[in-house]
């Protein structure tokens, strides 16, 4: 199932989704030079409504209509007041048993809009997880990937994983990945195969380190 949700995500970022649009902040260049001892924390989220917040859960792909999304989560959040809340139901409404969020920079970029973060000197992409009831099972976590005019630098992925109940600190490995152009900063992708009856998940502390 995870070739197919790879390959399905591929076809994702070549021809896009109809998603939900968020407003798009402006593109600016990360904090970096003289390698990664410089580099600076980059965070993807760590509040709701966070300046720190970089990058929007923009393009909802696959079953789209099945997934419900919160920001603002005050339900045990790791860290702060709020975590992000995501809700899958399983009832593929648009009929692609999968489904996901990517996080893009601006909103809505599939590669054809320059913007995006020089993120040079970063050595892992870390995230807070865990499951409503434990044991739901997240495809693959992952940043990068995206192409067209103006793409993804690179990419790198996590996964599959099965959540527990508890906050867990997963990390993909960015060591010598070119970060020089990075437009897709966070992704995640399920499938109903492995979740038949949908599941509630909790995301927070998503950042660049």
């Amino acid at each position: 199932m995870r070739k197919v949700l790879s390959l399905l995500v591929a076809t994702v970022f070549m021809a896009g989704v109809a998603g939900v649009a968020f407003a798009a902040p402006k593109a600016k260049t990360a904090a970096k030079s003289e390698g990664a001892s410089s580099f600076k924390t980059f965070a993807v989220y760590v509040e709701n409504a966070s300046k720190d917040n970089h990058f929007a859960p923009s393009r909802w792909m696959g079953d789209f209509g099945d997934l419900k999304l919160n920001q603002a989560c005050t339900e045990s959040p790791r860290s702060g007041n709020n975590c992000i809340k995501i809700t899958y139901s399983a009832k593929m409404t648009q009929g692609a048993g999968w489904t996901g969020i990517f996080w893009q920079q601006p909103a809505n970029n599939w590669g054809e809009k320059k913007g995006g973060y020089d993120l040079t000197g970063a050595k892992k992409l870390t995230f807070w997880a865990r499951g409503a009831n434990g044991g739901e099972k997240i495809a693959e976590f992952k940043m990068g990937g995206i192409t067209g005019e103006y793409p993804d630098s690179d990419s790198a992925a996590v996964g599959p994983i099965e959540l527990t109940k508890e906050w867990q600190k997963y990390s993909i490995d960015l060591t010598g990945k070119d970060l020089s152009h990075v437009i897709g900063g966070f992704c995640f992708a399920a499938s109903k195969d492995d979740n038949p009856n949908g599941f509630i998940i909790y995301l927070d502390d998503i950042i660049y380190e």
